[in-house]
């Protein structure tokens, strides 16, 4: 949401702005709260007030004057973790109704949170609003009593999780009726058994675009994406294959650059390819590791733990803010090295390294494999500071491994580990808050390909 937001009924009549919170403001909230409603005795302040991270919508019409405002920011003083709330929706009482002032600055308000990383976001509503509520979206949760009236606690339901699985793995099960990728105990997984040997096979593309856009990262990202499907089976990658589509040989070189550099850091040769010029961007990438015994994506079971494990450093990539996490451009052939030997070492019961789904939607992924379902602890899971809950649970993160069951204690050199949830009874994925409140993320199964065994 941008800083100025029209707000147009026919004719633009009023704009919503985002505030520190002006005097007006709050005199229109003590008029409202105070004195029209007696829902306080003297003020209606509190310490969301002060907090620096709380945010104003004002509605402001053509003259500047104030026609109503909304508050919202993070539920708690600790660290954000995506739980937001709104409140201290006031309008002037004369112009009420004539303009859909409220229903705007709601409609401004759950924008803004979702800008903002929220994955939750609830608000305390009179209970004589409540219908309002339910003709934007919102839903009811449960009773409460706020000052003493009858409230009814109301949840914007956010699909951003649902959404990116809707949109990456949900047609999967229908596509590839009738096949067993994986093989039996390993379908849907990262990599395949290579039957009658210790090989695994994974193969992954890089979108388009980003092979025009970004040639360089587009080619470690081809190693990167293999290299991590290999590590959550517990292989070592022992050599990688390379088609690559171009308009000229200087792209072409641009591409294979990227992929050579990332392949010398990781340690893995590049065993041959395709190259072909004159064709729009393309790049796909195959690579074959080894292991006697693979972990498989399908091997947990309700009650396990879930752990994820992490690279933290580095930042968004330039033109990839929210999406692309880049930390192992930036390091060293050792770190990249025992990071991605990781799974080797502590044996877990499943095991899936986060790509295209984003967190929450691997952990369903590895979940539906299992044939179960996962709660996942939103306050438990290692994040970069500077990264939303929004962002990092549903961006690609460079490095991160979803590792369920009794495993074995290693390092994973710079990344860091966490007991972040347990697989349950059921399907689906659901976000546990720090206040015990359970929130819907997928709804079922993500892939449809269903339980690997």
């Amino acid at each position: 949401m941008t800083d100025l937001v029209p707000a147009l009924l026919g004719a633009p009549r009023f704009l919503i702005e985002q505030s520190a919170g002006s005097a007006a403001y709050h005199r229109l909230r003590e008029r409202v709260f105070v004195g029209e409603q007696g829902l306080f005795a003297r003020t209606d302040r509190d310490e969301r007030d002060d907090d620096p991270r709380t945010v104003v919508l004002e509605a402001r019409g053509a003259d500047g004057e104030l026609l109503g405002g909304v508050r919202l920011g993070p539920a708690d003083d600790g660290p954000d973790v995506g739980w937001w709330v709104g409140g201290r929706l006031a309008v002037d009482p004369a112009v009420r109704g004539a303009h859909r002032i409220g229903p705007a600055l709601v409609a401004a308000a759950c924008a803004r949170a979702e800008q903002a990383g929220a994955l939750r976001f609830d608000a305390t509503v009179q209970v004589r609003h409540q219908r309002m509520f339910e003709r934007l979206g919102w839903q009811p949760v449960r009773p409460v009593t706020v000052a003493d009236r009858p409230h009814t606690l109301m949840r914007w339901p956010i699909g951003r999780i649902a959404a990116l699985s809707a949109a990456t793995k949900n047609p999967l099960g229908g596509l590839l009726a009738g096949m067993t990728p994986g093989g039996p105990g390993f379908v849907g997984d990262d990599g395949a058994p290579v039957p009658g040997s210790d090989l695994i096979a994974a193969c992954d593309a890089i979108l388009p675009s980003m092979v025009e856009r970004d040639p360089d990262w587009a080619g470690w990202c081809a190693v990167l994406v293999n290299v991590n499907d290999l590590a959550a089976m517990g292989a070592t990658p022992v050599g990688l294959l390379n088609a690559v589509g171009a308009r000229d040989a200087t792209a072409a070189a641009r591409i294979l650059g990227g992929l050579n550099r990332a392949a010398r850091a990781y340690g893995v040769p590049v065993l041959g390819g395709h190259t072909q010029l004159g064709v729009p961007a393309s790049l796909s990438a195959t690579a074959l590791g080894r292991t006697a015994s693979p972990v498989p994506g399908g091997g947990g079971r309700p009650g396990q733990k879930v752990r994820l494990t992490a690279d933290l450093g580095g930042g968004w990539r330039p033109g990839y803010h929210g999406r692309q996490w880049d930390s192992t451009s930036r390091r060293t052939p050792d770190e990249l090295r025992e990071m991605v030997g990781y799974v080797g070492k502590i044996r877990p019961a499943a095991a899936k390294d986060v790509s295209m789904a984003g967190i929450a939607g691997t952990l369903g992924m590895l979940a539906e494999a299992s044939g179960c379902g996962a709660v996942l602890d939103v306050g438990s899971v290692p994040r970069p500071g500077v990264a939303t809950v929004g962002d990092w649970l549903t961006c690609f993160p460079g490095f991160a491994m979803l590792t369920a069951g009794p495993c074995t204690p290693a390092s994973a050199g710079p990344a860091v580990t966490a007991d972040c949830g347990e697989l349950v009874a059921g399907t689906g994925v659901r976000l546990r808050w720090p206040d015990g409140e359970l929130t819907v993320a997928i709804d079922g199964g993500v892939t449809g390909l269903g339980a690997a065994t």
